[in-house]
């Protein structure tokens, strides 16, 4: 691929809603849109996810941008005639595996400039030897970066992630301190580059009730704290612990820009329920840009044109808008 996109879109798992979602998406797009971005996957499939919807996206291998056509960076894989529709399997985790390598390759060599990803299995991911726990801990391995951080942004609620796949049991023993200072300053960069001068950042409580002074447990006392005292010293406008039942409801009224959430369901349940089809996973840490949809493979009405692209437009939105295109 010669031209520098704007965006490149990942197909995700092909026994999922990945083309489905990434093809109607595609049809309600200008022509101009539709130049400034490029699918990392099969073309075959993409035609077969065209007919099930009863559309007429033209896709071109070539990359020359012919008028209308949607360019494909075509990746084939071992299996590729074995990938069922709906279901978990070797060949769909094999396929979309390759879709991210692709893609990050083509991030990296400056071809793309933002990743959006459809979404992928993390059991068919494992099924097919590649043993990461998602989207995030992949890219971070593929880039060679350090630390990643998933943020969810949906509506007027953002949540960044001190863990992300992990055990309750682990979220709570594993992250140190200084992982805790990582995330609130990856949270404070990411809203001052979306041009936000001094982003007010909120820490949530790990225990109930931030642990009453060590009744409720002492990750407060040993952790948190000195994590937030040591933020305010870097100059960070950073402030908690707040008690996890109240600091989502504050946020919500416009007291935070950004809540610090301990571990997966904590930060993933407000979020979504505030803005289930437009909460979008933004990965932050990385030495490229992406972002993504925060919902499943939905095998159970995959294939069946039943899938909704409300969360795909919104995670292509936000693409424009940290690359600087909207």
């Amino acid at each position: 691929m010669d031209m520098v996109r704007q965006i490149g879109i990942t197909m995700g798992d092909p026994s999922g809603v990945g083309p489905e979602i990434i093809v109607a998406t595609l049809d309600q797009m200008t022509e101009s849109e539709r130049r400034s971005l490029v699918i990392v996957g099969n073309i075959d499939i993409l035609r077969r996810a065209n007919k099930v919807l009863g559309l007429n996206v033209q896709f071109d291998r070539s990359g020359n941008g012919r008028d209308g056509h949607v360019t494909v960076d075509h990746v084939t894989s071992t299996g590729q005639d074995m990938i069922p529709d709906g279901q978990i399997s070797k060949a769909g985790g094999e396929a979309s595996y390759r879709y991210i390598v692709r893609a990050v390759d083509l991030a990296l060599r400056k071809k793309i400039k933002v990743i959006v990803t459809a979404p992928i299995n993390k059991e068919a991911l494992h099924f097919a030897g590649h043993k990461f726990d998602g989207h995030t801990e992949l890219l971070a391995y593929l880039t060679g970066a350090k630390e990643s951080f998933m943020l969810l942004s949906g509506g007027k609620l953002s949540v960044i992630h001190v863990s992300t796949h992990v055990s309750l049991l682990d979220a709570v023993t594993i992250p140190s301190k200084e992982r805790i200072v990582s995330t609130i300053r990856a949270a404070d960069k990411h809203f001052k580059q979306l041009g936000l001068e001094n982003p007010r950042i909120a820490v949530a409580g790990l225990n109930p009730h931030c642990g009453e002074g060590g009744i409720f447990g002492r990750e407060e006392i040993e952790k948190v704290r000195p994590a937030i005292k040591a933020a305010v010293k870097l100059g960070l406008n950073v402030v908690g612990p707040v008690s996890g039942d109240t600091v989502f409801y504050r946020a919500l009224r416009g007291e935070f820009d950004v809540v610090v959430a301990h571990y997966h369901d904590q930060g993933h349940i407000p979020t979504k329920l505030v803005s289930f089809e437009e909460t979008v996973n933004v990965s932050l840490g990385l030495p490229i840009l992406r972002t993504s949809v925060d919902h499943g493979t939905a095998f159970d009405i995959a294939w069946q044109g039943k899938a909704k692209n409300k969360n795909l437009k919104a995670a292509i939105k936000y693409a424009k808008r940290i690359g600087g295109y909207d």
